[in-house]
């Protein structure tokens, strides 16, 4: 970076403060700390679901799968695309709850203070792992731009940029509020934007510059080159012979698995419609907004194919993929000497910080009204609740830089962020729609996920030692190796190239002694297999191995002697060998004895009781046969133990149908009155019930619904049909 890229960079981090101090003059109470006085209009709803839905970690992530399994990668950010129709009926809910956080609505809902106390430590510990992965791709990113290794002291830079970014997030949105969050969003969004496509007419013009006749230099010829450089199967957006991490099964389940845990993150009370001046707003901004980062998602797949065309003798990116958005930027804009690199990095900056202070009030506001307010001092006043909130989210985001300098795994914390909303989301889904639901019942189900998804996983192993290698847990999914030919291309040739290098890098670092070894093989498998050794335009074989993990064990699996003692990798035989339209299909099985390390899949035990066999199944199947568990039973359990347990007071449910079926108005004044008179005759707002006089509160849907759903899943087809048409531009 230059003198200019750090004046860019230090004028960014400016303006969010003094944005922070302008919205502190605005803060009077809770409402207009946690919630802006609920008057943002459909821009600033827009930009702030835009904003809080788009992590720093994401374009990071895109880059690296795209780059590792073609387009295709793209799923791994994309998954959320069919599950944006879903808000333009969500969003009128978290509007018409009229709450200041959803600990608020299961206090409402489940007549249980407790529970919006244990809603909030799930709150607590879902954002320190979340905002904890955005800290980590920061830092991922950061260090090619940076060109330095180390930070302050001599210690990794990651000690010293992720804390000065957090300091800055929490000056800002400590001081502001979701107003100062909002405000900062909105610019912070349209930094995004231009993070999504600054690289593709640069990174175009330099593959013109570098690979293209003389005199050729339109962005055409660059998708050309870009099309001749990479080998065609990169570009499928499902399975492809080299790549497909994402089949159509696995996406499907990643969908619904999106679709019912999403609705209970803590901050879709805010940005999900509940600051939104009216129902409208709160829907159009929602929906747009999110619409918005897939096609941000569309550019980071683009972007990541031009990197691919361009940098891949890149040996950085060979040892690390998670840097094919540093390097990329480094060495496009770099040249140019404009600030364009430090503006780069502040638009990955802005990703991150426009999630992280919507997290942190939201938090924040969960921390006051469902647990100081409730149990420590519900007569403060408005000054006090806001200075707790304001103390307290300085802890989220100082316990988000612990996490995230603590644990290095940028996919393990995402991963465990994602499979924490299971403990609420029946809840949350049965509760808008059955009245027979009931508080007993939802601790019940709490408990139950808790020990079936997260419990019990981790300690039956610890306190049953022979579990590990008991034989009826020690199935191993089939070796499948799939080889084929094709000329090799340009990339194909520079990548061979940049593994060497990097392989021999490694090999340099360590002199060959025991403790040294296993550092060698731990440094080598992260550099992954060796890519086939390649001649441009030469036949290649390129082969695809999948398939050999367990199916019992989240952790992997050693080969084990008579005793238990590990002696190294599993060892496969060969079961057959066949020919598929000129794809050889080579399939091993695991031989020997074999012992689980990790958690422990304790819900497959369902496919063994039924006598399935996993061994013949896919990763990614694997996956997706953890769905029908994880999505469907805490459902049954919390029907059940509604059916076994006594029922909620029929006054109170009244009340709170009532209120959820009364539409908001934007004149808060107004909007008091509709909801007193709802109050007095609560049966008549009801009256569009389409199971009358039952337990069932599903409502006739309105034109509005119906004809909002239609146009979004329209538009998820026209995202497809984007990001389609554009990876097959200059395509022969």
């Amino acid at each position: 970076m230059q003198l200019i890229d750090y004046i860019v960079l230090v004028s960014y981090f400016a303006v969010m403060v003094l944005i922070g101090l302008w919205a502190m003059r605005r803060v009077n109470d809770q409402e207009d700390y946690f919630m802006g006085g609920r008057g943002f209009g459909k821009l600033m709803q827009t930009f702030a679901a835009f904003g809080a839905g788009t992590g720093a970690h994401e374009p990071v992530q895109v880059g690296r799968t795209v780059w590792t399994s073609g387009l295709s990668g793209v799923w791994s950010a994309l998954m959320w695309l069919f599950v944006t129709p879903i808000y333009w009926i969500t969003a009128v809910w978290y509007r018409r709850m009229r709450h200041l956080t959803l600990g608020d609505w299961f206090v409402e809902r489940y007549e249980s203070r407790a529970l919006g106390g244990a809603y909030t430590l799930f709150a607590i510990v879902f954002y320190m792992f979340y905002l904890s992965t955005m800290f980590s791709a920061i830092a991922k990113f950061a260090v090619p731009l940076l060109g330095v290794e180390t930070g302050l002291f001599g210690y990794d830079l990651s000690y010293t940029i992720i804390p000065l970014i957090a300091g800055v997030v929490m000056i800002y949105g400590v001081l502001g509020g979701l107003t100062a969050a909002y405000w900062t969003d909105l610019i912070q969004g349209i930094f995004i934007l231009i993070l999504s496509v600054l690289l593709i007419p640069y990174g175009l013009w330099l593959l013109c510059s570098k690979f293209a006749d003389e005199g050729s230099s339109t962005m055409m010829e660059g998708f050309s080159i870009m099309h001749g450089r990479i080998s065609e199967d990169y570009f499928s957006l499902f399975a492809g012979p080299s790549s497909g991490e994402f089949p159509l099964q696995y996406i499907i389940s990643l969908s619904l698995l999106g679709m019912v845990g999403i609705v209970v993150q803590p901050h879709f009370i805010a940005t999900g419609g509940g600051s939104a001046k009216s129902e409208n707003e709160a829907r159009i901004g929602l929906v747009v907004g999110n619409f918005l980062k897939r096609l941000c998602t569309v550019g980071w797949a683009i972007t990541a194919l031009i990197a691919l065309a361009l940098l891949s003798g890149s040996t950085e990116i060979a040892s690390d993929p998670d840097k094919v958005w540093g390097v990329a930027a480094r060495e496009i804009l770099g040249p140019m000497n404009l600030g364009l690199v430090g503006l780069m990095l502040a638009c990955l900056l802005a990703a991150m910080m426009s999630s992280a202070d919507t997290y942190m009030i939201v938090t924040s506001a969960l921390v006051v009204r469902n647990v100081y307010a409730a149990y420590i001092n519900p007569k403060a006043d408005e000054k006090k609740y806001v200075l707790v909130g304001r103390i307290t989210g300085l802890l989220i985001i100082v316990g988000a830089v612990v996490v995230s300098l603590v644990y290095s795994d940028v996919f393990g914390q995402f991963k465990m962020a994602m499979e924490l909303p299971i403990l609420f989301a029946a809840p949350f889904w049965i509760g808008m729609y059955w009245r027979r639901s009931n508080g007993t019942a939802v601790w019940g189900t709490i408990f139950a996920s808790l020990l079936l998804f997260f419990v019990l996983p981790v300690v039956l192993p610890v306190l049953q030692k022979d579990l590990r290698v008991n034989p009826r847990f020690s199935a191993v999914t089939d070796r499948v190796t799939k080889t084929f030919i094709r000329q090799a291309t340009e990339s194909d040739v520079s990548r061979y190239q940049a593994w060497i290098r990097a392989s021999e890098k490694i090999h340099e670092r360590y002199d060959g002694t025991d403790e040294d070894s296993q550092h060698l093989k731990s440094e080598l498998k992260k550099l992954g297999n060796s890519p086939p050794e390649a001649i441009l335009g030469e036949p290649i074989e390129v082969s695809v191995t999948s398939g050999g993990v367990p199916v019992f064990w989240r952790g992997g699996a050693q080969a084990v002697d008579e005793t238990g003692k590990e002696v190294g990798s599993i060892r496969f035989i060969l079961d057959s060998e066949s020919e598929v339209d000129g794809v050889r299909i080579m399939i091993e099985r695991a031989a020997g004895n074999v012992k689980g390390l990790g958690a422990f899949n304790l819900d497959f035990l369902i496919y063994s009781f039924l006598g399935m066999d996993l061994s013949k199944t896919s990763k990614a199947t694997l996956e997706t046969l953890r769905l029908p568990a994880r999505l469907l039973l805490p459902f049954i359990i919390l029907i059940l133990f509604s059916y076994l347990t006594r029922r909620q007071d029929e006054k109170v449910l009244d009340l709170y149908y009532a209120k959820m079926n009364t539409p908001v108005d934007a004149d808060p004044s107004i909007d008091r009155l509709k909801l007193e008179e709802a109050y007095v005759n609560p049966k008549f707002a009801s009256n569009r019930k389409i199971f009358p006089d039952s337990d069932l509160e599903f409502t006739r849907p309105t034109k509005m619904d119906l004809f909002g759903f239609i146009i979004s899943c329209f538009v998820c087809v026209v995202v497809i049909g984007l990001l389609t048409w554009l990876a097959s531009v200059g395509a022969s």
